[in-house]
């Protein structure tokens, strides 16, 4: 009810909580924030209710978390233009005829997507993974030029991705109903994926596969699920070394078949379709990082108090590099905390938005780790603030 509140306070035009609007009212601003707040207060008391004794109904606590990660559809796109920016990306390619890691959208300033698209991509070439920039033509080709139809599918692919991601916590988790819990009954997640349409929660998607597919023994199919989750976005390669030392400590079994093959023909496509640009993608975002941070990654938080914020954020680089080594040391000795690099990762980052707690989210929820369910939580706390217009 709460999620459905949060999402009703969007609707009029006087919301700045939706960027077509041209209201600037920020009543319906706080009047969200108060809802998503009390949203995430009933989402812990949830949890700490299903930690009790007892056996929860499983099915219950799934249709519950669905319901909750699907109720934003119902509502506008909220709190970012990145579904534009998608949608503007894939045009360069099918429409213009240009490539998206080479040309910039202000080179074809008349095409539909462009006005709606954040002003702070306008100049920058695609920082996407060639997985998500081939799927997305797909998406361009399927919707035309409707901005309305461009959203809603942006958004509904990422709702059925949280969903997805909601039932395979369950499958993996020895606790499923407290998994399925963790990650679908967070309002954060729900606001910004059937809310914004972020692709994050397809990369998630296929890690949290790949995790189900190794468990019941479908090594080649994990390998594939690998490669298309680094095919979306880098973070995963982060997470790949840890289960690869893992499996190696315990003595599980390792097909590099599926992550091989599958790969390649990644590359292949991708180079055809675009050269060799796409292989420097996030390229124009460490660039543009350089010059423009985001308002609420901790190291610029910090740095607010008063300390440069280059050495800020290169003292936090060096502390999760130096993190990262022990937890490469936790996994040789037989337990990669990919929960918890997520966690830390989102501490170190220079460029952190609301959307990336789901980074960690669903592997707290599948991990039986504290420390890294505490950090989930609490950045999923922290990064409620962040994007709402006050």
């Amino acid at each position: 009810m709460l999620v459905g509140a949060a999402v009703a306070f969007a609707l009029p035009e006087a919301s700045p909580l939706v960027p077509e609007h041209d209201g600037g009212d920020s009543t319906w601003a706080w009047l969200y924030l108060a809802a998503a707040v009390a949203a995430f207060a009933a989402y812990l008391a949830g949890l700490w209710a299903l930690r009790g004794p007892g056996r929860p109904a499983r099915r219950a606590v799934v249709a519950l978390a669905c319901a909750v990660q699907l109720l934003p559809l119902a509502g506008p796109v909220l709190l970012s233009t990145d579904v534009y920016t998608y949608w503007d990306y894939a045009r360069i390619s099918t429409e213009h005829g240009g490539n998206p890691y080479e040309d910039v959208p202000s080179d074809f300033p008349d095409d539909p997507a462009f006005p709606l698209m954040g002003s702070y991509w306008y100049d920058t070439t695609s920082v996407y993974g060639p997985g998500f920039t081939l799927a997305s033509e797909g998406h361009a080709a399927v919707v035309g030029e409707s901005p309305n139809a461009a959203a809603w599918a942006y958004k509904a692919l990422a709702a059925l991705a949280m969903v997805a991601l909601v039932l395979l916590a369950a499958r993996l988790s020895p606790r499923p109903a407290f998994a399925a819990a963790f990650v679908g009954w967070n309002p954060l997640l729900a606001l910004h994926f059937a809310g914004g349409g972020h692709n994050d929660a397809w990369m998630m998607a296929f890690v949290l596969a790949a995790l189900a597919l190794a468990a019941s023994g479908r090594r080649a199919l994990a390998g594939a699920s690998w490669a298309a989750a680094i095919a979306v976005k880098w973070v995963p390669v982060l997470f790949l070394p840890l289960r690869l030392l893992e499996a190696r400590r315990t003595g599980r079994r390792i097909d590099h078949r599926g992550l091989a093959v599958t790969a390649a023909v990644l590359v292949a496509i991708a180079t055809w379709r675009y050269g060799i640009g796409w292989a420097g993608a996030a390229g124009p975002l460490v660039g543009n990082l350089a010059e423009d941070r985001a308002w609420y990654a901790v190291p610029v938080r910090i740095s607010h108090l008063g300390l440069p914020e280059g050495a800020v954020a290169a003292v936090f680089a060096v502390a999760f590099a130096v993190a990262y080594l022990w937890l490469l040391r936790e996994a040789w000795r037989g337990r990669a905390r990919l929960a918890l690099t997520a966690g830390l990762l989102l501490v170190a980052t220079s460029w952190l938005v609301p959307w990336y707690a789901v980074w960690a989210v669903p592997l707290a929820a599948v991990e039986e780790d504290r420390p890294a369910r505490f950090l989930a939580l609490a950045m999923s706390a922290y990064l409620l603030r962040d994007a709402v217009p006050l």
